[in-house]
């Protein structure tokens, strides 16, 4: 299964959460995103997407932003701390869509994905309590990621 995974703010390509996902047997699409200019990131992230076709989308912090912010269809979106109210114009997620977040967050309040749930008319179970801090990259935090991958795009073949 393809997974187009979307980095946080001041993080590059390769980091722990896409290379957990491609241990665990997924093709990680993983584009660097400028930090400067978040208009460049979803021409970026909008160009990959339409390129390789993912079955899911990831998009960690500001990559959460940017995800929330491409037409990405029907395909599935994973969404870890998202930070939508720093960035982005989309004030709403659609459907296929789940939330991880730390409730303990220091960097994006819990609470910004608790609205952004309510907003949607997401019930409180797309919301998802793990991990004690923002990067999510606890074990918990990233068993729970793969599950999210799981539920929304079924236990499609990986690659292990």
């Amino acid at each position: 299964m393809k997974i187009l995974f979307l980095h946080g703010f001041g993080a590059t390509p390769g980091g722990t959460k896409p290379t957990f996902l491609q241990a665990n047997g997924f093709e990680v699409c993983n584009p660097l995103l400028p930090n400067d200019g978040f208009d460049a990131c979803v021409r970026i992230a909008q160009a990959e997407f339409d390129r390789q076709q993912p079955e899911v989308v990831v998009g960690s912090s500001r990559g959460g932003a940017v995800a929330i912010n491409i037409d990405s269809g029907e395909t599935p979106l994973v969404l870890l701390c998202p930070a939508w109210k720093r960035w982005g114009r989309a004030t709403t997620v659609k459907p296929n869509t789940l939330i991880l977040h730390a409730e303990a967050d220091e960097a994006v309040p819990f609470a910004h994905s608790v609205e952004l749930v309510r907003q949607s008319g997401l019930s409180d179970s797309a919301l998802i309590r793990t991990g004690s801090e923002h990067r999510l990259i606890d074990p918990d935090s990233l068993n729970r990621l793969l599950g999210a991958i799981d539920k929304l795009a079924g236990s499609r073949e990986r690659n292990v």
